[in-house]
């Protein structure tokens, strides 16, 4: 059933996140395309289009790092907390191939066509949290948010956090039938890591230097254009290398809001803290950041 379910969505070309590995030159990476799954995380609030960009470009890169667990375990978050700009949070996470995000601007504050990344969201942080499993040590690395975009604050969180060469590449764009989007997330190992010799041995500067150089070449075009299959993107990319496709995963919206998970949270409440957030006719309202819905639940 898995080898079925990944055979359908490396033949996808929107919505699906690809796997691959370099052997020879130790390197790893994913390659990303949203479409159906980002329309609808945008329907759900009416965001102007710059807005709109940048948290499609939160989720790309959200996606791309989330998948790196393994496939059904574990959640990444990431959030990013300003102020001086028109954005003061943004939030998104990654669970098993299902994507959510929001934030939260000031409709008031005009904004270009093209605002840059410090006309957004001014000065702060991006924080990501990694929760690998329900038995593994949760991780937290934050980093300043800055650079010409999310990109850069992403590369300074590997640079800083993991101490992995990088590269990353995203592209939002909107067209005559939607919103599309995909990503890059290009990464060099030591190559201890995969059983051969101890970077110290050996200088590997030269293979990254390769890997760099080839992924830099991706356009923004190539990235989001849905009839650009990915696999033949990563060829077109990569073909000096042997390349080992790892099974796709498909992704989708996916908020976890329900009045059921609700009733469930409401549960684990003290009646005295029950009490203070009950209405007068004993429900509570609970609002969905996220699907932008409301839920009302009797306690």
């Amino acid at each position: 059933m898995e080898n079925a379910a990944s055979q359908i969505a490396a033949e996808r070309t929107e919505d699906v996140v690809l796997g691959f590995t370099i052997p020879d030159r130790s390197g790893r990476g994913r390659i990303l395309r949203l479409g159906d799954a980002l329309n609808a995380i945008l329907a759900a609030h009416d965001y102007p289009a710059p807005i709109a960009k940048l948290l499609g470009e939160a989720l790309v890169l959200t996606g791309l790092l989330g998948s790196m667990l393994k496939r059904d375990e574990g959640q990444t978050t990431v959030q990013a907390s300003a102020e001086g700009g028109a954005i003061d949070l943004l939030v998104c996470d990654y669970r098993a191939g299902e994507l959510r995000g929001y934030l939260r601007f000031d409709p008031t504050l005009p904004l270009s066509e093209a605002p840059s990344l410090r006309d957004l969201v001014g000065t702060g942080y991006l924080a990501v949290t990694i929760e690998p499993s329900a038995s593994e040590e949760r991780y937290q690395g934050i980093v300043e948010l800055k650079g010409e975009s999310l990109c850069d604050a992403f590369t300074a969180y590997f640079d800083s956090s993991e101490q992995i060469p990088t590269l990353l590449r995203a592209d939002v764009r909107w067209t005559e039938d939607g919103w599309h989007a995909g990503g890059l997330l290009l990464q060099h190992l030591p190559r201890g890591e995969e059983g051969g010799e101890r970077l110290h041995a050996v200088d590997t500067r030269a293979d990254w230097e390769h890997l760099e150089t080839l992924g830099a070449t991706v356009t923004r075009d190539e990235l989001s254009d849905p009839a650009l299959p990915l696999q033949t993107l990563l060829w077109r990319l990569f073909h000096e290398d042997e390349i080992r496709v790892i099974p796709a995963i498909p992704l989708s919206r996916g908020c976890r809001c329900s009045v059921a998970m609700i009733e469930n949270r409401l549960s684990t409440l003290s009646d005295e803290e029950k009490a203070e957030i009950r209405s007068p006719n004993g429900t509570v309202d609970v609002d969905c950041e996220f699907c932008s819905r409301k839920f009302t639940v009797r306690v």
